[in-house]
């Protein structure tokens, strides 16, 4: 799951630390309530644009790992959170691209 976003997702890629960690918590969040089929709050441009995200991470999920198919709600939120987790660490902190914390950006 992680190796899918690294390679398939260029929303991964912003140039500001708090960018990345809106990004991973709208998103991965999001993309947690579609594969539990909960409702997902769409009010705002930005939540559109996090749902559209959401929506292709989902449908990949589903088709190259069926085993999601076999979880429960609490297991999908636990395996999404730990997901959210780790792509926090690679994509922020503990990343070495030091543009992330530039102050003047």
């Amino acid at each position: 799951m992680e190796d899918y976003i690294l390679k398939k997702c260029l929303w991964q890629f912003h140039s500001r630390a708090w960018d990345r960690e809106r990004q991973n918590e709208n998103i991965l969040g999001m993309t947690s309530k579609i594969l539990c089929g909960e409702t997902v709050v769409r009010e705002t441009a930005e939540d559109r644009c996090y749902y559209a995200d959401a929506i292709c991470l989902a449908e990949a999920y589903q088709q190259r790992f069926e085993w999601l198919n076999d979880m429960n709600v609490a297991e999908i939120k636990e395996l999404i959170a730990a997901l959210k987790e780790r792509i926090d660490y690679v994509c922020i902190t503990g990343s070495l691209n030091e543009e992330l914390t530039v102050k003047q950006y």
